[in-house]
Formats: C-alpha cells, sequence, structure tokens
C-alpha cells in the first residue's frame, strides 16, 4: 500500500540537498516505513453498497488431497457468509451489521457498524462443487476442497494411411 507521507516536502526532493541526511528526512523515512508496515494484509475493495471495505486476510494450504482456505471473519456467523463457485472460482462475501444501543438516566447512546466483504480463489479445473465443505467457529471460516483427480496423459497410436 502506498500511503503519502506527513511531511509537508513530500517525496520529491529536488529542493533539499540529499549528501546529508537531516533529522526531519530521518524522521519522514521512519513514519513512511511505519505507515508502509501497517497498510500491509489490508486492500480497499469496492463493496456491494459502491462503499470501500477491507478485505479479511485468508490462508490458503494444500496437501496431496485437499486445499484448505482459513478466513479471519471476526463477529460474523453463518448466516453472514455467502460462499458461492462459478467457472472455478470460489468466491466468498460477506457483511457485518450491528447495532447497539444504551439508554440511561443523563445520556442515550446508539453505535451503529457495518461493513461488506469480498475474497475470490481460483481453483483447479475439475474441481467438483460437491466436495466443498465449509465451516464457520468463532468468527474462522475454513473452507476444505477436494482436489480434482489427476488426469493421466494417453498415449496415442500413430498409424499410417491407408
Amino acid at each position: 500500500m502506498n500511503l503519502k507521507s506527513l511531511i509537508p516536502f513530500g517525496h520529491e526532493r529536488s529542493n533539499i540537498e540529499t549528501n546529508h541526511v537531516t533529522p526531519f528526512v530521518s524522521l519522514q523515512q521512519e513514519i513512511d516505513r511505519i505507515f508502509d508496515e501497517f497498510g500491509r494484509g489490508f486492500t480497499s475493495l469496492p463493496s456491494i453498497a459502491g462503499g470501500h471495505g477491507l478485505v479479511p486476510r485468508m490462508d490458503v494450504s494444500e496437501t496431496d488431497k485437499t486445499i484448505e482456505a482459513t478466513i479471519e471473519l471476526p463477529g460474523l456467523e453463518e448466516k453472514d457468509v455467502e460462499i458461492n463457485f462459478v467457472d472455478d472460482v470460489l468466491s466468498i462475501r460477506g457483511e457485518k451489521k450491528s447495532e447497539k444501543e444504551e439508554k440511561d438516566k443523563n445520556y442515550h447512546l446508539v453505535e451503529r457498524r457495518y461493513g461488506a466483504f469480498a475474497r475470490s480463489v481460483t481453483l483447479p479445473t475439475g474441481t467438483d462443487p460437491a466436495s466443498i465443505e465449509a465451516t464457520i467457529d468463532k468468527g474462522i471460516l475454513k473452507i476444505t476442497v477436494q482436489k480434482p483427480a489427476a488426469k493421466v496423459a494417453q498415449k496415442i497410436e500413430v498409424k499410417t494411411a491407408a
């Protein structure tokens, strides 16, 4: 992720002599590094509603027989997640909506949080949709896909034309 620096003179240093490092240049480099590290793992993605949402972290691993995807979805339940499989692409979509209201003698507090996300993974050609299993537990979605059987090359005999 490329975030602009907070220092007013930016990355263009044509007016600054670069033979020596000033404390401000060092500070700018450190701030840039911190923002770059903070932004890793998050991607902006337009949601269905036209806004921007964060894409959840996903780990994909593979064994001889299966492909497993683990997606972090804190606070979501099975009713909040939709999984589709079309043209060898597994798509995971979801939306989190939460509303909290507190009333007291001296105050009235209403908090609303919402957001949508989407992730997609291309699976091997020939994947059987019936072999895809998904479970969610404590905000961790686990999807297990059985790999399609490996195709074996067949030798074709060449005959002379008659």
